[in-house]
């Protein structure tokens, strides 16, 4: 589980073909890399990733076909910069929200304003994840946990302090560049209790409460 605030900006130093899969090797930048054993997982922009391989200032993982397919991995190439974070401990101070690095889909940058110091950025997503984003609430971008400003039909807008932009991979996003979009979890859950309750409500139990409003049952 991550908190989507990054840590450090690393760098893809190799992509490894294997077969269908890739193997990755990152540099760390400034990742503190003392702490980190092999199994362990480091959120890459946005994805979850096993460190099967490791030095003080890089970490290899392999990703699967499916991981190719669902994320901007398949066009990523050796230069490539990526926000890192490892994953939370227990102490860990919750900076941002609940990430679990499982990217739902890959969205793209639409429109990029200045305003003032801060970035505006138009996002376009899949439509079958509009519904899980509303204004003022969490979504993950190449693993950045960023609040919603505003809203469209299939798009969201985000509005970036220089902070976040210096410390991430944002200050460089331009229009027409692909990004790793998680919908907050919280959201996910909510529908499927939802979902669960009307499939559990038996068929009889509402036909009996629709004569007993009829009267029939009196």
């Amino acid at each position: 589980m991550f908190t989507g605030i990054i840590e450090s900006v690393g760098t893809l130093q190799a992509i490894t073909p294997k077969g269908e899969d890739i193997s990755v090797t990152v540099n760390v930048g400034q990742l503190d890399m003392s702490d980190v054993k092999l199994g362990d997982s480091i959120a890459t922009n946005g994805v979850c990733l096993t460190v099967v391989a490791m030095t003080e200032q890089t970490y290899t993982a392999d990703l699967s076909l499916e991981t190719l397919k669902r994320t901007g991995f398949v066009n990523y190439k050796a230069g490539d910069k990526v926000n890192l974070e490892k994953a939370m401990l227990p102490t860990t101070r919750f900076g941002g929200h609940i990430v679990s690095g499982h990217v739902d889909a890959v969205g793209e940058i639409i429109e990029r304003h200045q305003t003032g110091r801060a970035i505006e950025f138009w996002i376009q997503l899949p439509q079958t994840l509009a519904k899980y984003v509303v204004e003022k609430g969490s979504i993950t971008v190449d693993g950045i946990s960023l609040t919603v400003n505003d809203i469209r039909k299939n798009a969201f807008k985000l509005t970036i302090v220089p902070h976040t932009a210096a410390e991430t991979t944002m200050d460089n996003f331009s229009v027409g560049q692909k990004v790793n979009l998680e919908v907050d979890v919280i959201a996910r859950y909510l529908e499927r209790l939802v979902i669960g309750q009307k499939e559990e409500q038996p068929e009889s139990s509402v036909t009996m409460d629709l004569l007993a409003k009829s009267g029939f049952l009196n």
